[in-house]
């Protein structure tokens, strides 16, 4: 395997942070760059999204960087080094695929599933709930998919769909009756909860979801400024009525987008 660029790569973040290198890299901290973390996973899954793997490519690169740079940092902390990374990531990878690098006869992608589980639990002996685990950082709407999915494993699960609408159903009416700002934010985030279970049990993944509805409404929407440039419309001025009719609009140009 080729290693010189990535050699150089670790040696270039190791000369910014020296004592001669650059005042920026030198002053961060796990904690500085901890956003620059999500922000570049994030830009990495937009260009996976959008197909464009020259972009995926360079965005990879920089979720590298954080990768290395958080080595670094602890390098410099007497912590760990991108090295023990490494070697803890290749541990664990062997350890979970005992049907590759070991003797494990599996019949099923679900078998292999299981087994990651419960290999997983016997790594993390301190996990002693089965909701465990859950990412504190991620979306509200990933954590409560991943929640549930927890929860199923234990045996917590609907019997059928109906069951689950029926929930829906009920959260929606025990939001309308709250009462107070604090009640109806509680209800409303039952609601929010019931449907991803409802999305879960469909087999969809809700935060995918939600992303497609976003880039669906901004893809109308924008069809609805281009639109009213072009005819001279002043959306501030529109009543409910004319802002349906131009959102049809707009819905039937996007070929049903």
């Amino acid at each position: 395997m080729e290693t010189k660029n990535i050699n150089e790569l670790l040696e270039t973040i190791k000369i910014l942070r020296g004592k001669n290198g650059c005042d920026w890299d030198r002053a961060q901290t796990h904690k500085s760059i901890r956003q620059n973390m999500l922000e570049e996973a994030y830009e990495a899954v937009d260009a996976i999204d959008e197909g464009n793997i020259p972009h995926l490519k360079e965005e990879l690169g920089d979720v590298l960087l954080q990768v290395v740079l958080h080595s670094q940092i602890a390098a410099d902390n007497g912590e760990f080094t991108f090295e023990d990374v490494a070697a803890d990531i290749n541990s664990k990878l062997i350890h979970r695929h005992p049907h590759v690098f070991g003797d494990v006869n599996v019949k099923s992608v679900a078998q292999i599933l299981d087994n990651w589980d419960k290999l997983k639990h016997e790594e993390k002996p301190e996990r002693k709930s089965y909701l465990d685990g859950v990412s504190k950082a991620q979306s509200a709407l990933m954590s409560a998919q991943k929640l549930s999915k927890k929860a199923v494993k234990a045996g917590f699960e609907w019997e059928k769909k109906e069951d689950i609408l029926e929930c829906v159903k009920s959260e929606i009416n025990e939001f309308l009756n709250a009462k107070t700002d604090t009640e109806k934010e509680m209800e409303f985030g039952d609601i929010l909860f019931a449907l991803v279970n409802l999305g879960r049990y469909s087999g969809l993944d809700a935060e995918q979801c939600l992303i497609s509805a976003n880039r669906k409404f901004e893809a109308r929407f924008r069809k609805m400024e281009e639109i009213a440039e072009n005819e001279g419309i002043i959306l501030e001025e529109l009543n409910t009525k004319q802002w349906d009719d131009l959102w049809q609009r707009a819905k039937k140009s996007l070929a049903g987008y």
